[in-house]
């Protein structure tokens, strides 16, 4: 364990800047010059514009590892001519002061996207380019439930570097030969001085086993619920974990004889409506209930039994944007008093 003080770890990301995009919280302010400001993780040209005390970024990172619209290729057509260009991301890049939250979503995006055949080439190189610098909480803050999912205000799992905030600066803990790496030239000094363990105090929200959820999935409830849903998709862009995209060409004309054909993807939500519909107009999820329940399923059911993963990470951040106050928490409440009501329904007839 290392120890460096504020503006020493200044110094090193100023350095840092020189040879890597450094990607950090920051004051970003809202257009139309309201005076708004959102604190997003967004490339920084100094330390100064590094926010270091804060509870939550209004957006997870995500979206540099898997871009909101990126192209993925380009094709153009001139005459019997056809190329193609495809260009894999290059440049490396240090995601600074990522909460340990922030961090386990990527963990489960890896195990989707990586660890999967096929692994999807764009983000699996964003993630081979990045070093995660970790800041661990020093406790839960308001909407926040990572404890209850098997996370901590501060797990290292799943950064490179840890920092942990103390009397004089912070503690540096190096993770992983990559975070290593990238510390040379942190003017730090060796301590015996041992990690503070961050409150865990935090709300009681029962979790179901992936295998309890398939006997309600036709429960009265989930119509209920979604009543309430206004499908803003709200919730799923700023979730770290939610990836489903969209993927279409956009062509256009290249000289006399020639054709440019783009293909992009980009951000989708499967609580739109025409998300899931299929050739012939047919919608298998036609119904607010279908997509409601088929987000919730899709992070505490299918994902733990097809990657390993449960794809919520205790974040909060679904329930500080949504604007008619459906709360995560109070789902997997209601859904566990369910099961527990079904159980004692089941013994009974036995």
């Amino acid at each position: 364990m290392k120890l460096t003080s504020r503006e020493q770890l200044a110094a090193w990301l100023d350095a840092l800047m020189e040879r890597a995009t450094v990607i950090a919280p920051r004051q970003v302010e809202c257009g139309g010059g309201s005076g708004t400001h959102l604190l997003l993780y967004q490339p920084v040209a100094s330390s100064a514009e590094v926010v270091f005390d804060f509870q939550r970024t209004a957006m997870s990172p995500k979206g540099y590892f898997l871009p909101s619209t990126e192209v993925l290729f380009e094709i153009e057509k001139r005459s019997n001519e056809v190329t193609l260009d495809e260009a894999l991301p290059q440049d490396e890049q240090v995601l600074f002061a990522i909460r340990p939250c922030d961090a386990r979503g990527l963990r489960v995006l890896d195990a989707l996207l990586v660890e999967h055949e096929p692994a999807d080439a764009y983000y699996a190189q964003r993630r081979r380019n990045t070093t995660l610098v970790g800041l661990a909480c020093p406790h839960l803050w308001p909407e926040c439930f990572c404890t209850a999912i098997g996370g901590a205000p501060d797990d290292s799992a799943d950064v490179d570097i840890m920092l942990y905030e103390v009397d004089g600066g912070y503690l540096v803990s190096e993770i992983t030969e990559k975070g290593t790496a990238l510390l040379a030239g942190l003017n730090a000094e060796e301590t015996d001085q041992p990690a503070p363990v961050s409150d865990r105090s935090g709300p009681s929200v029962p979790v179901l086993a992936p295998e309890a959820w398939p006997a309600l999935f036709n429960e009265l409830y989930w119509a209920r619920l979604s009543d309430r849903c206004l499908s803003c998709h709200a919730c799923t862009y700023v979730c770290p974990t939610c990836r489903c995209f969209d993927v279409r060409d956009y062509t256009r004309a290249a000289g006399p004889n020639g054709i440019h054909i783009e293909r992009l993807r980009s951000w989708d939500s499967c609580m739109a409506a025409a998300y899931r519909r299929i050739a012939g107009g047919h919608n298998p999820r036609p119904s607010k209930m279908h997509r409601l329940r088929n987000r919730y399923y899709c992070k505490f059911n299918y994902c733990p039994q097809d990657f390993g993963a449960v794809a919520c990470v205790g974040c909060g951040r679904c329930i500080a944007v949504c604007p008619v106050g459906i709360d995560i928490t109070e789902m997997l409440g209601e859904v566990a008093a369910l099961a527990a009501t079904l159980e004692e329904r089941g013994k009974g007839k036995g």
